[in-house]
């Protein structure tokens, strides 16, 4: 912390330049969070950024906000809802804490049940696949709960319910199910779970429930998938789990958990204090929190509608068609992500004698683009893959772009012995033309960086 202060404009210039050195968020396709909204809905969170949320009394309409947002959402997932009654349910700072949340339901539910009937109750154990995003491993070490995973297999990388339901016993406190999973996006088969899990239980007298975690495809199934079940149609689903902040259209910071009725979350969980003047329930893992983003999910959910979700859905599978079949068209690829699921396109190469998936990765950072090279999970971990997460804000031209910008990469790392040459622009402008790509705004940065280039080689070779 330095002695003395400095004027307002030199602390903004200084950590203005800074943040310059990061990555342009657009290009950032390692990410599922929400990099751009609208300016009505940004200038809605700067007005409301100094709102506590948990001062209820203080702050009622947010209050009301956030409750409309549960009832909107939970409808979406087709809870057991009256008309004139409220969802159960919290919005979160994000699925992490929503997961917490949902296990710490599952895990209390079933201590209480086990106490009744004279029980153990110090061994929980929770079923899922080995693709669950880490979240749901500091779950299990935090809360002091067995994780089981269902190992995945090469061209099978999701949980397989029937191996899910194998591992479950008396002390199983849920099978979490992954509605779009972060490897390759693919949807896990949640009705094939509660069927083969509805036969268990009666077999043996459990009440063993699922968790969805819709963190991903929570916002997507309901509008391009309507007839897919996975959601409170299914008898054993207890509660699921969104991320607001991904295909929620949200920036970064809410999430929301909903359970089924409010017999599946224990009322001993729940906190009634008297805050300020006002008796609150609460059931959260912080208690100070933002009002911004909860105002901003709001927006979301009156200004786009069933109709705007559905429109901008479909445009983030179409833009993920138009990636995967550029990649298909090089003949280099696998594809590993499924048309079915969240638009994400994951991809490994067939040969990888010459240059890996990681390379690939690195050669697009210099293009700008941040395209994850990661392996999958163990038993399959000898698969490396690309993944490239397609985002409302990112445009067809774009989605043509990034093809373009891999066919070269792989063209450089095949001459890689050959010379550079730093002026192509008939080769680029003859495969711009072969792949349908038109000149972006990011070519005219390129090159100027180009011309710069030469005029600095020009300078030292004088």
């Amino acid at each position: 912390m330095p002695e003395d202060s400095m004027p307002k404009e030199a602390a903004y210039q200084n950590i203005h330049d800074e943040l310059q050195l990061d990555a342009i968020p657009m290009l950032n396709l390692a990410s599922f969070v929400t990099t751009s909204m609208e300016e009505e809905c940004n200038k809605l969170i700067m007005e409301s950024i100094n709102k506590n949320y948990v001062d209820m009394d203080e702050y009622p309409i947010t209050t009301d906000l956030h409750n409309r947002c549960l009832n909107m959402i939970a409808r979406l997932f087709h809870a057991e809802i009256g008309e004139n009654e409220n969802a159960v349910g919290a919005g979160t700072v994000g699925s992490s804490e929503a997961i917490m949340l949902a296990g710490l339901a599952f895990k209390k539910k079933w201590q209480n049940k086990r106490k009744a009937e004279g029980k153990s109750y110090d061994k929980p154990n929770l079923v899922t696949g080995s693709n669950v995003q880490v979240c749901w491993e500091k779950f299990a070490r935090y809360f002091e709960v067995e994780l089981r995973e269902v190992e995945v297999r090469e061209g099978y990388y999701v949980m397989d319910p029937a191996k899910a339901v194998e591992l479950v016993d008396e002390n199983t406190i849920c099978v979490a199910a992954i509605l779009g999973s972060t490897y390759n996006g693919e949807f896990e088969d949640v009705k094939l779970l509660n069927d083969l899990l509805l036969q268990k239980n009666k077999q043996t007298g459990w009440e063993t429930g699922i968790h969805v975690d819709g963190a991903s495809g929570g916002f997507i199934a309901p509008f391009l998938y309507p007839e897919l079940e996975w959601d409170f149609r299914l008898e054993l689903v207890k509660s699921i789990n969104v991320s607001g902040h991904k295909y929620g259209l949200v920036y970064a910071g809410i999430g929301w958990v909903i359970w089924r009725n409010k017999e599946e979350l224990p009322q001993d969980l729940i906190f009634h204090i008297n805050y300020l003047g006002a008796h609150q329930p609460t059931f959260t893992l912080n208690f100070s929190k933002g009002s911004s983003q909860i105002i901003a999910q709001y927006y979301q959910l009156i200004r786009l509608g069933q109709e705007g979700y559905r429109s901008i859905m479909e445009n983030c599978r179409e833009n993920a068609k138009v990636v995967k079949e550029n990649l298909e068209k090089s003949g280099r690829f696998n594809i590993v992500s499924k048309d079915n699921g969240v638009p994400v396109v994951a991809f490994s190469l067939k040969d990888r004698s010459q240059y890996d998936e990681y390379k690939i990765s690195e050669m697009l950072r210099r293009h700008g683009w941040i395209v994850p090279a990661y392996p999958m999970p163990p038993a399959a971990q000898h698969i490396n893959v690309l993944r490239v997460v397609i985002r409302a804000e990112f445009s067809r031209t774009l989605a043509q772009r990034l093809a373009f910008d891999i066919h070269n990469v792989l063209n450089e790392l095949e001459k890689v012995h050959a010379p550079i040459m730093i002026n192509s622009s008939e080769e680029e402008n003859k495969g711009l033309v072969e792949t349908g790509v038109k000149e972006t705004a990011l070519d005219a940065p390129r090159a100027i960086i180009v011309q710069e280039s030469n005029k600095r080689q020009k300078i030292m070779a004088a």
